[in-house]
């Protein structure tokens, strides 16, 4: 590795906080906005969070979703309809108080989810079981106001998606509940390489307004919690807040039941912190804006630009996101830079090569290198992709489970996170224990995980468990 060229670049495993700051910057996903606690999404960052929504619309509307967009600005008023909603958001709301040079009558809320605004619209809507069920998803920003930032992780303004429904009966929203979480841990393993552990979040952690909330987590490197994802069962608190009523088969008026889910920009950042390294990001191919970059060695002698060239073209034709970087600088700071930006395969072409027919292969996620036939890439390279896709997995897989411990006391679960672990361990079900484990250890109740078998105490007070829980420390 080239010290000079990543020594702006904070160590990996001693300061993993600006080590993530540096890579975020130095690879130019993002810059910082001149609001704080914005950011400016560049191009590079941007390419991933396409690729991401491009995988998800795919998978929503197969699940029946239908895409829409509703209004930026929602009336202070129609969070005051569901109490328990607009107290959970009420520190984060940025409100509109003046426009078109004077003072509103009604302050205006910039949307930090859109459950009532939508709510508001499906009452509209909704006449009859005929209209039912509604499966809606919108691509937005929202704005939350946070007092401490990262980009990506936490920031005031952020993109996201938000699917929004309305089913007639419970059981069919709560099917749509788990679905939708259970297409997000789909996504995030087969797309993202990233392994993840679902459950129900407990009534502290659930989203304010909820009936249940399901969350899906994500170890990072520095074994640290993510959420990466929410799928919520909002029962009739929604829909009788704002009178989403349908007229059955029966001739009755009826309450709908609703479900809300979403995930955000916050996933660039769940795979920059379980697959990066001392050398930057190391990107799925799925993502990857740039699957394979080609780089001409010694470009100034004759041919060699014109084999790149033609080695990107067949790989576009087979399908693959193929660069050739042509700038003027020497082979090894391109193929440092390329390697900081997380590309999946190099491919180094020289004269050497092309009289040998054959071309230096090289994987970013484990840098090994292999010569590969010319004519042999545009079969090779995509099967090579896969490969690395499918080993991302494994290895962040074999990496969390090892990482996953028991405990049977608070001490127990305070070293636990300490040594960078995820902690199950037993839980009596009260608020006051499960703060005990957020005053001493800093650590939070991330899901539960009773399918396992529930142990016999909770860990903090000794009575009887009702549950078990996964505790970690989360971002």
């Amino acid at each position: 590795m080239d010290k000079q060229f990543v020594k702006e670049i904070a160590d990996v495993n001693e300061n993993f906080a600006q080590w993530y700051t540096d890579v975020v910057l130095k690879t130019e996903l993002v810059d910082y906005g001149p609001v704080k606690g914005t950011m400016v999404i560049r191009p590079y960052g941007y390419a991933i969070w396409e690729n991401i929504q491009k995988d998800l619309d795919v998978r929503f509307k197969e699940n029946g979703a239908k895409n829409a967009y509703f209004p930026l600005l929602i009336p202070m008023s129609y969070f005051t309809k569901e109490a328990e909603h607009v107290e959970g958001f009420a520190p984060e709301v940025a409100v509109v108080t003046h426009a078109g040079g004077g003072k509103l009558e009604e302050p205006l809320a910039i949307r930090p989810t859109s459950e009532t605004i939508i709510g508001t619209m499906y009452s509209k809507w909704i006449q009859s079981y005929r209209d039912l069920p509604v499966i809606m998803n919108q691509w937005c920003n929202v704005m939350r106001w946070e007092k401490t930032t990262r980009p990506f992780l936490r920031t005031s303004e952020f993109l996201w998606q938000e699917g929004h429904t309305v089913f007639a009966t419970e059981e069919e929203a709560m099917e749509n509940t788990m679905r939708m979480l259970e297409v997000y841990k789909t996504f995030a393993e087969e797309t993202l390489a990233i392994p993840v552990i679902c459950g129900r979040k407990t009534e502290k952690e659930k989203f304010a307004g909820a009936v249940a909330t399901f969350g899906m987590e994500a170890m990072m490197l520095d074994g640290k919690s993510l959420q990466a994802g929410t799928s919520h069962y909002l029962g009739q608190n929604f829909s009788k807040s704002f009178d989403i009523k349908y007229l059955d088969k029966d001739g009755t008026l009826k309450y709908g039941y609703t479900t809300s889910w979403g995930v955000s920009t916050r996933l660039i950042g769940a795979v920059i912190m379980a697959h990066g390294d001392q050398r930057g990001l190391v990107l799925p191919p799925l993502v990857a804006p740039v699957q394979v970059v080609i780089v001409p060695v010694a470009a100034h002698k004759g041919g060699v630009n014109e084999k790149a060239n033609e080695i990107e073209e067949t790989l576009v034709k087979a399908g693959v996101r193929a660069e050739t970087d042509y700038r003027d600088m020497s082979p090894g700071w391109k193929f440092n830079e390329w390697e900081m930006k997380g590309v999946p395969v190099r491919i180094e072409i020289g004269p050497r090569d092309i009289e040998n027919g054959t071309a230096v292969v090289v994987r970013r996620d484990g840098l090994d290198k292999t010569f590969v036939k010319i004519d042999e890439l545009g079969k090779a390279i995509p099967e090579l992709l896969l490969t690395v896709q499918k080993d991302m997995l494994l290895r962040s897989r074999e990496r969390r489970d090892k990482k996953i411990i028991e405990a049977n006391s608070l001490d127990g679960i305070l070293k636990g996170v300490e040594g960078q672990n995820f902690v199950k361990a037993g839980w009596c079900g009260c608020r006051e224990c499960e703060d005990k484990v957020k005053e001493v250890a800093q650590a939070t109740a991330r899901v539960l995980c009773d399918e396992e078998g529930v142990p016999e105490t909770c860990a903090v007070c000794g009575k009887p468990a009702k549950h078990k829980v996964i505790f970690a420390r989360a971002y």
